[in-house]
């Protein structure tokens, strides 16, 4: 049996129960008697209908399918090529690189792999380089490093933060930069010649600024000293990272990109996300409007080969890529517009098919006697 509420009624026994038990009574639990707290806030509640669902699912699809279909052409249009330079393959040149390197290899090791670009690249290219196996978003790899230091702190730079452990101190001095992310970085040196057809190399030149970000490069990244240039002097008392085979200030002979703002440091310090990733390590601006940016033809890349992946069962790639108003090559984007307007088109379809066939049946059915 039904039964009905009445708060006045309720307010008054709550309120004569707490005079009769005089001051001993405890004071009522109950909510304050406002819309928020008595759940008396105004609502809506669409009520869904065939003719507000279907024309929702249909202008879905007819949306995302276009855009989908623009994504995808947009990203096949981009040119890629990539070439994996590790060594496993016992006639690689650079296999005896990839089976006696080690961290601690004094000598650098040198190969060349020769490759062929059946198309031309017309606009600029960009060269990464690419690990796989390699988790930089291991927790304590990400957190070991000192951004302080990194920002150019000097108090950061003669005592690095404990998250650096255990690469902080090294022949009792301070690490700089310190951390495990800073301790791996990626060493080995690219360099790309062109195949003339009388047989003769030409460099292809390839540019090393401009390729980190910008906020990086002016703002999270300072050398200390300011605008001191003698980066022997400003690092005095510290010590490289354990796997380098130079100092910081020895990066690069251009004091606008040695030090902590030197853009291939700045690039390998933003982690990745996934075990196999791909970073920038040099820019093919195009010269010519006439002449392509990488032409039709033969190449050697000849490697520096100074990191060691064989211990980790890692893989090493370089990468030359195109780009459009999208970024690079990614065609899952565009494969997952198509996927959900499909989706959402067949659906409409369906749905209306079931509501033209039942939606009219009289729902309001007679009990027989």
């Amino acid at each position: 049996m039904a039964s009905s509420y009445n708060v006045k009624e309720d307010d008054g026994q709550l309120s004569g129960a707490a005079g009769s038990g005089g001051v001993g009574a405890g004071k009522s639990k109950k909510p304050d008697n406002t819309a928020f707290k008595q759940q008396r806030l105004p609502a809506w509640q669409p009520i869904l209908t065939a003719g507000t669902v279907l024309p929702a699912f249909f202008v879905i699809g007819l949306i995302f399918i276009p855009i989908g279909i623009g994504l995808f052409v947009t990203s096949n249009n981009i040119k890629e090529f990539e070439i994996d330079y590790t060594g496993i393959d016992p006639a690689s040149e650079c296999y005896n690189c990839s089976q006696t390197l080690t961290w601690n290899s004094t000598k650098p090791c040198i190969c060349k792999v020769p490759f062929t670009l059946d198309q031309s690249f017309e606009s600029d290219v960009f060269m990464y380089y690419g690990l796989s196996n390699f988790y930089q978003n291991h927790r304590r790899y990400v957190k070991s490093r000192d951004d302080s230091q990194l920002n150019g702190d000097t108090s950061s730079l003669t005592s690095p933060s404990k998250e650096c452990e255990p690469y902080r101190t090294s022949d009792n001095k301070p690490i700089a930069p310190c951390g495990a992310i800073a301790n791996s970085l990626f060493n080995d040196t690219l360099t790309l010649y062109y195949i003339n057809p009388n047989g003769t190399e030409s460099l292809v030149p390839l540019i090393k600024k401009g390729i980190a970000w910008w906020t990086d490069k002016n703002v999270k990244f300072r050398n200390p000293g300011g605008s001191n240039f003698n980066l022997t002097a400003v690092f005095q008392g510290t010590s490289k990272p354990v796997n380098w085979r130079k100092p910081v200030y020895e990066l690069d002979t251009d004091p606008e990109n040695n030090g902590f703002i030197n853009e291939d440091f700045i690039v390998w310090m933003r982690t990745a996300a996934l075990p196999t990733f791909r970073k920038l390590y040099r820019l093919i601006e195009k010269k010519n409007n006439m002449i392509p940016t990488l032409q039709r033809g033969n190449y050697t890349l000849e490697i520096t080969y100074n990191y060691p992946v064989r211990r980790f069962d890692g893989r090493k790639r370089m990468i030359l890529s195109t780009i459009s108003w999208m970024g690079g090559k990614n065609p899952f984007l565009g494969i997952a517009y198509i996927t959900v307007g499909s989706v959402c088109f067949f659906l409409g379809v369906v749905l209306l098919i079931i509501h033209q066939k039942y939606g009219n049946r009289n729902n309001s059915a007679e009990i027989p006697n």
